[in-house]
């Protein structure tokens, strides 16, 4: 799956492809943030928004004749021509919109690998009483569609508006299209500690807004209402915000991670010192280890333990191999012990089956990568080294499991024949088997300190 970005932010032109294991680094105000966000408000469209229905003709066709029959690949293209996410870009990252209007994102996809995951049924009522369903069915390159009656009964005429049987369709297709095919995302966002602690308050404003619509002696225009409780936020930011609020809802549930992997849970508890816990009313305790009887609020627990929460409660009670975690700037208040631990963690998670994108400036969490890498070579002394520095068989990287990119400015060639013009790139990592990931934007900085450092202890007088 190839991500093409153009007019995005910093970027006026880059395209990424989406491995199992994900990393973007380079400086700050490269578009990191920027490129991190357009990922997961994508695949979160394909999988809720994406308005994939068929033409006026397509459904006559289908209803009059009782089946349907596209060619995968034109109806993919057409669908994703319309540039229907590109537009919605000022919703994802609640902002002006005016900044977006020549932004473009495209995604390209394998349609080989939607026709194998196109499988659904969906309904809806027929006049006579009768539920129709709706198959779908996707092979050789073919979306097949075919109408019946649950009891097989003869298709009766019937009068349906239009726009209803294409919302039924729509949300039928993105079912079989994407259910399997498209990696359902779950973001951390670098606003997570924040959505961590404030989720209570933004829970109290909202209610007082609710009290106020109700209090008839207020005498409050809704205008005014709507001046004094406004807010957007990014869309990353609002899901983190629900998925706290939904905790006492889904705190009884094990992922599946939980129940067929518990050592990584207990490989999480080790980096973050502890549990979390969650009682009925919804507030969020923290266990230390070292002192497992104490309770601590989010406020008394450190940053650390707080920019972790949502990856932890991802992790026990939501989880499942097919999945893509996102994750912006995990190394946030972690010690570079635990950053490596992290990295670790991530790479068992892509080998279960998790895909895993992040942005990082931690030179820790990438070496550790490289490290993870190397280490994966079918070779008597590197086995012995595995063995001797205790790292995990499951956590050992392919590198062709991973994608990297540096943000950088360098040049671009938005249309043919014309001269490049500078942009920040998105410049693909050389990466190999023996030596890992080449992250020349770390490496320059380490070089350049340490050539001073060295200087300063042993350069002689000029």
């Amino acid at each position: 799956m190839k991500i093409t970005y153009n007019n995005l932010g910093p970027i006026k032109k880059a395209e990424i492809e989406i491995g199992d294991l994900t990393i973007i680094c380079g400086s700050n105000n490269t578009g990191k943030t920027y490129a991190t966000h357009v990922v997961y408000g994508l695949l979160e469209f394909l999988h809720k928004d994406l308005v994939c229905g068929l033409s006026k003709q397509e459904l006559s066709d289908l209803m009059n004749n009782g089946n349907l029959s596209l060619a995968l690949d034109e109806y993919w293209k057409r669908i994703r021509g319309q540039g229907q996410y590109s537009r919605s870009l000022g919703k994802v990252f609640a902002g002006n919109g005016g900044h977006f209007n020549e932004s473009r994102i495209r995604i390209n996809l394998d349609t080989s690998k939607l026709s194998g995951s196109a499988t659904a049924k969906f309904g809806f009522r027929h006049s006579n009483g009768n539920e129709i369903l709706i198959k779908v069915s996707g092979q050789n390159n073919l979306l097949e569609m075919a109408l019946s009656t649950q009891d097989d009964t003869e298709l009766q005429g019937g009068h349906y508006p239009p726009e209803y049987l294409n919302m039924r369709i729509s949300h039928g297709l993105r079912t079989a299209l994407f259910t399997k095919s498209i990696p359902r995302p779950f973001l951390s966002s670098t606003e997570r500690t924040g959505a961590a602690i404030f989720q209570r308050e933004l829970d109290f404003t909202r209610n007082r807004l609710v009290d106020l619509l109700g209090d008839k002696s207020a005498n409050l225009s809704p205008a005014r209402l709507l001046g004094r409780f406004s807010g957007e936020y990014p869309i990353a930011v609002r899901n983190n915000v629900d998925f706290i609020r939904s905790l006492p809802d889904i705190a009884g549930r094990e992922s599946q991670i939980m129940q067929d992997h518990p050592d990584l849970l207990d490989a999480f508890a080790d980096i973050v010192g502890g549990n979390y816990l969650v009682s009925r009313d919804g507030n969020v305790r923290f266990a230390p280890k070292s002192n497992k009887r104490t309770r601590l609020t989010l406020v008394e627990s450190s940053s650390g333990v707080r920019s972790l929460l949502d990856i932890g409660f991802y992790l026990r009670h939501v989880a499942a191999s097919g999945d893509i975690l996102i994750v912006d700037e995990p190394e946030l208040n972690l010690h570079p012990d635990n950053q490596r631990k992290l990295a670790r963690l991530f790479a068992a998670l892509v080998n279960l089956g998790i895909k895993v994108f992040i942005t990082t400036h931690s030179y820790y969490i990438v070496k550790e990568f490289n490290t993870l890498i190397m280490l994966n070579q079918n070779d008597a002394r590197i086995k012995n080294l595995v063995k001797a520095y205790r790292y995990d068989q499951g956590a050992l990287l392919d590198h062709n499991k991973v994608r990297a990119y540096i943000a950088k400015e360098g040049l671009v060639q938005l249309e043919r024949g014309k001269r490049k013009t500078r942009s920040i790139i998105l410049e693909p990592m050389a990466r190999d088997g023996l030596n890992g990931m080449r992250a020349s934007s770390f490496d320059s900085a380490i070089e350049e300190i340490n050539a001073i450092q060295a200087d300063v202890l042993f350069g002689g007088d000029d």
